[in-house]
């Protein structure tokens, strides 16, 4: 065990409660009365040293990129370079506002401008809108696209098929789109074979959603069959490029046969995803598909940078003004420290780590699907299950030897799942710390199966009640 046990945190108003030290009563006699607060009454008054101690212990508790790896799969915690960072802080970026004039912001539009070029030089699409706030808001953006599409061309088309190794959020944006989804089941080698879709594509169909790679790690192998039976039926294909960090400088889904893409920059290019933001889920677009893109879109017009809403059958606005400008910065940074080539060597790294986790995990823990994979791996507990342990049990152990948790339980098609993804930025030391508690923890399963099954046993808190939690959250301290 790496970590030492933590004493349970009080919360703050814990703290000072047993010798009464609150506030009666704060004077605000300047403040109109609107602005009073009336709750007031009870509130802690702590001493300083006390409020940066209790803070000071908190973090202690916590798990950060800067601490260790993320092994997350299909999230793609990647390392955020500090450089990247600087950059987002620079002042000529950080004090500029939405409303100035676009004469005072060339700096920041020529920055959106080129970071779409590099965008479409590496996919392939011909348009790109950077103003999505998160891959989910991509997602429902290309699905936007996809039913404005089929209204202007009067097509009546109303379903869309997804694959159970898509990305769990894709069917969410086809429904709110106004889409029927249609659920294609995976073959045995966890791809989707054009032959088994060909049933389901009719007068009916719209388009097809897919993540590639897809949520096994797996690249689809069949996109250029699959891509051609949806276009002949008049419909889209829709790739959730997500997982694109597998790819890049390597493919382009362009050259796939996709219409509409959507990427992480927070995933992809430096800032990692967590906590549901912040993120720039970009959309990338074919040329005939471009007047339907969300507006304002970045033109350049002679030596001026613009912000268009000149689209004839924009979807409209996705975002209040142009999206997390933020992160663009650190994805721009990013690009241009890599360049072409240093890309690509991102999407190798990220597939050896990944494969060399796989190769080594393979004899401790149960592959599922033999197949080759890129980015991420997924494991389950088959393995295990004889001795009673879960998925939850091993990723709880994993959290006494020092590390995130990997994703668990997903993708919903493997039962018992154990998903990893190590990404490019970690080093073979890491990966070998990783993989010696894994294949550790499989040692005590065989052995001593209750120090697995009762874990974690080094956090102030145990299992949590995670149902509960969700029914019942308590968000506000109560006396």
């Amino acid at each position: 065990m790496k970590n030492k046990p933590i004493v349970e945190e009080k919360s703050i108003f814990e703290h000072v409660s047993d010798d009464g030290r609150i506030h009666d009563k704060i004077p605000m006699a300047d403040l109109p009365a609107a602005y009073v607060r009336n709750d007031i009454e009870g509130m802690p008054d702590p001493a300083e040293p006390e409020v940066v101690r209790h803070f000071t212990r908190l973090s202690y508790m916590n798990y950060s990129l800067d601490a260790g790896m993320y092994p997350l799969g299909s999230c793609t915690m990647k390392y955020n370079p500090k450089l990247m960072e600087k950059a987002a802080q620079y002042e000529g970026f950080l004090m500029l506002h939405p409303m100035m004039e676009q004469s005072t912001t060339q700096g920041i539009l020529k920055l959106i401008y080129d970071t779409e070029q590099y965008l479409k030089m590496i996919t392939g699409m011909d348009s790109f809108s950077l103003q999505l706030a998160a891959g989910a808001h991509g997602e429902l953006a290309g699905m936007l696209i996809t039913a404005k599409y089929h209204r202007v061309n009067k097509t009546n088309k109303h379903t869309i098929l997804i694959p159970d190794t898509a990305h769990g959020t894709n069917p969410a944006s086809a429904s709110m789109a106004g889409f029927k989804v249609v659920n294609i089941p995976s073959g045995p080698h966890g791809m989707i074979e054009a032959g088994m879709i060909r049933p389901y594509v009719n007068d009916d169909t719209a388009g097809i959603m897919l993540t590639i790679p897809n949520t096994l790690g797996i690249f689809e192998e069949q996109i250029a069959d699959i891509a051609k039976l949806i276009h002949d039926a008049g419909g889209l294909v829709y790739v959730d490029g997500a997982n694109f960090n597998a790819l890049i400088g390597k493919a382009r889904y362009s050259d796939m046969g996709v219409d509409i893409v959507h990427l992480n920059l927070h995933k992809t290019f430096a800032t990692p995803h967590g906590s549901g933001g912040p993120g720039a889920g970009v959309v990338g677009v074919s040329s005939f598909l471009k007047e339907f893109l969300p507006v304002p879109v970045v033109e350049r017009k002679d030596r001026e940078f613009v912000m268009s809403c000149d689209l004839k059958n924009t979807i409209g606005r996705m975002v209040g003004f142009y999206g997390n400008v933020g992160i663009i910065v650190r994805a721009y940074t990013y690009m241009r420290m890599l360049g072409l080539d240093g890309a690509k060597e991102v999407s190798e790294a990220a597939v050896l780590n990944a494969n060399y986790i796989r190769a080594v995990l393979k004899n401790y823990y149960n592959l599922p699907y033999a197949t080759p994979t890129l980015h991420e791996v997924v494991f389950d507990d088959k393995f295990q299950n004889g001795d009673g342990v879960k998925t939850i049990d091993i990723a709880k152990r994993l959290i006494d030897y020092g590390f995130h948790p990997p994703t668990v339980y997903f993708p919903l098609i493997v039962h018992g799942a154990i998903m990893i993804e190590p990404t490019e930025t970690e080093s073979k030391d890491e990966l070998d710390r990783f993989i010696s508690a894994m294949k550790s923890i499989a040692d005590e399963i065989k052995h001593n199966p209750e120090v697995v099954i009762n874990a974690p046993h080094t956090t102030p808190v145990k299992r949590v009640d995670e149902v509960r939690a969700a029914r019942e959250p308590r968000l506000v301290w109560k006396r």
